[in-house]
C-alpha cells in the first residue's frame, strides 16, 4: 500500500519517538486521575511500542526509509546487554529451572505443527490461498515465515535459498511476518502488565524468579551512591566498548566460519545461522557482561547501569513498533489468516502447556519471543519483567539460532504434504 511519509530524516523520527517516550513515562507517572485509570488497563510499555506504530501506519514516519531500528539493534541492544548483565547472578539464573527451556521448545513445536494446521484450516474456506504451484507454491514461501519465527533472519533467508521461493513474492511473506509477529509481540508486552493476575491463573509458582529479581535490587541498593560524571563515563565505556568489540568479535568468528566451513557459508546448510553477525554479536555482547558481573565493576549497578539499559530497551522497543503498519492487515487477507491462525496455535498451545506445569508467564512470553523475536526480542520482553532478567531472554534466543534451520524444514515439509491434501 503506498503512502506518502510526513518525516523521512532520522533525526526527526528519533526526535518523535523520543517524544512519544517522554509522553508515556510522563503520563504513567500520574498516581490519580485519567491518565492513572488508564494504565492500570493498558501497561505503559505497550503504549512505547503502539505510539510509534500508529506514527508510521498515519504515513507520519516510515520505518522502511529509516536506519533507527538498524542503529537500536546494532549499538543500543548490545549496550543494554551488558548494562544488564553487569550485577548478574547467573548461578541464580540457571536456578530458574527447566521450566524455560520446556516453555521455549513448546514454542518451538507451536510454529512446527501451527503451519501445516493453518493451511488445513485456510485451504477450507479459500483452496487458492494456499495453492500454488513450483516456485509459486505458498508452502515455499511459508517457510520462510517458520524459519523467522523458530531462529531469526538468517535462518528466513536460508529457507528461502533451501525451498527456492519465487523473490518476487517474497515480499508479501515478509510482510505476514512483520505484521503478525509484531501483534502478538503486542499482546505479550499487554499480558506483561497482567502479569500477576495470568501467573494466579497458571497457578504458578514464580519463587525463583522474584529470588533473582529481589537478589540483584538488593544488591543494587547495597551499592547504590550519587553517581558522578566519573561513573557515568564509566558505564558508558564499559558498555559501548563492548559494543566495538562484540562487533569486532563477531566479523572475526562469522567471517573465518564462512569462510572456512562450508557447511555454514553455504545458505542451504542447516548450520547457516551460525556465520551470522548478528548472532555472533549478541553472544559476545552477553558473554562480555557475564564476565564483568565477576569483577568490581558489578558495583556500578549502584551508579545507574542497569537504568542506562532499561532506557536503551526502551528506545529499542520503540523502533520495532515502528515497523509495523496497522494498515496492512488488510493487504491480504488471506496470507494474513494464515498468518494470525499460525500464530494462534503458537500461543494456544504455550498457554495448555504453562497452565499444565504452572509455569509463570515470564517463561510463556520469553519462551514464545526466543522463537518468534529472537535475539533482539527476548532480551526485551525478558527484562521488561526486570533488567535482572534479560540475559535468560539471550540465553534462549540462541537456542532458536541453533534448532531454527531443523525445525524450520520439518515444518515446511509438514506444510508441503498439508498442501496436497
Amino acid at each position: 500500500m503506498e503512502k506518502t511519509t510526513l518525516f523521512t530524516d532520522d533525526t526527526i523520527v528519533f526526535g518523535l519517538l523520543m517524544l512519544s517516550l517522554g509522553f508515556v513515562f510522563y503520563t504513567s507517572s500520574k498516581k490519580t486521575g485519567f491518565w492513572n485509570k488508564f494504565y492500570s488497563i493498558i501497561p505503559a510499555l505497550l503504549m512505547c511500542y503502539m505510539i510509534p506504530a500508529i506514527l508510521n501506519s498515519a504515513g507520519i514516519i516510515d520505518y522502511r526509509e529509516s536506519q533507527l531500528y538498524y542503529i537500536a539493534s546494532q549499538y543500543l541492544l548490545p549496550a543494554a546487554l551488558v548494562f544488564m548483565t553487569l550485577s548478574i547472578d547467573l548461578k541464580a539464573v540457571f536456578n530458574l529451572g527447566p521450566k524455560a527451556l520446556i516453555m521455549f521448545f513448546t514454542g518451538t513445536l507451536g510454529i512446527v505443527l501451527g503451519g501445516p494446521i493453518a493451511i488445513l484450516i485456510v485451504s477450507i474456506f479459500s483452496p487458492e490461498t494456499v495453492g500454488g504451484a513450483g516456485f509459486d507454491a505458498i508452502w515455499r514461501g511459508l517457510a520462510t515465515l517458520a524459519g523467522s519465527w523458530i531462529g531469526g533472519g538468517a535462518n528466513q533467508a536460508a529457507m528461502l535459498e533451501i525451498f527456492h521461493y519465487n523473490p518476487e513474492k517474497y515480499g508479501g511473506m515478509v510482510l505476514v511476518d512483520v505484521v503478525v509477529a509484531n501483534l502478538w509481540m503486542a499482546i505479550i508486552l499487554f499480558g506483561i502488565g497482567k502479569n500477576r493476575q495470568i501467573d494466579r491463573w497458571f497457578n504458578a509458582d514464580d519463587s525463583a524468579i522474584e529470588a533473582l529479581k529481589q537478589k540483584v535490587s538488593a544488591f543494587a541498593e547495597k551499592t547504590s551512591r550519587i553517581p558522578t560524571i566519573s561513573d557515568y563515563i564509566i558505564i558508558l565505556t564499559l558498555a559501548f566498548g563492548a559494543v566495538g568489540v562484540s562487533h569486532w568479535g563477531a566479523d572475526l568468528i562469522s567471517g573465518f566460519l564462512t569462510a572456512n566451513f562450508e557447511a555454514i557459508s553455504n545458505k542451504q546448510s542447516a548450520l547457516s545461522s551460525f556465520g551470522s553477525q548478528f548472532f555472533w554479536m549478541v553472544t559476545i555482547a552477553t558473554l562480555i557482561g557475564i564476565v564483568l558481573s565477576f569483577t568490581p565493576a558489578r558495583n556500578y549497578e549502584g551508579a545507574g547501569a542497569g537504568k542506562f539499559g532499561s532506557v536503551c530497551i526502551y528506545i529499542l522497543v520503540a523502533t520495532i513498533g515502528m515497523k509495523i503498519d496497522l494498515r496492512a492487515v488488510f493487504d491480504n487477507p488471506g496470507l494474513l489468516a494464515i498468518g494470525l491462525i499460525w500464530m494462534a496455535f503458537h500461543a494456544a498451545l504455550l498457554i495448555l502447556v504453562a497452565k499444565w506445569i504452572r509455569a509463570p508467564f515470564f517463561f510463556l512470553a520469553v519462551g514464545s519471543q526466543a522463537n518468534v523475536g529472537g535475539a533482539a526480542s527476548a532480551p526485551v520482553v525478558a527484562a521488561a519483567f526486570h533488567p535482572s532478567l534479560a540475559t535468560t531472554g539471550v540465553l534462549l534466543a540462541v537456542f532458536g539460532y541453533a534448532v531454527g534451520t531443523y525445525g524450520a524444514m520439518l515444518c515446511t515439509w509438514l506444510m508441503e504434504f498439508a498442501s496436497t491434501l
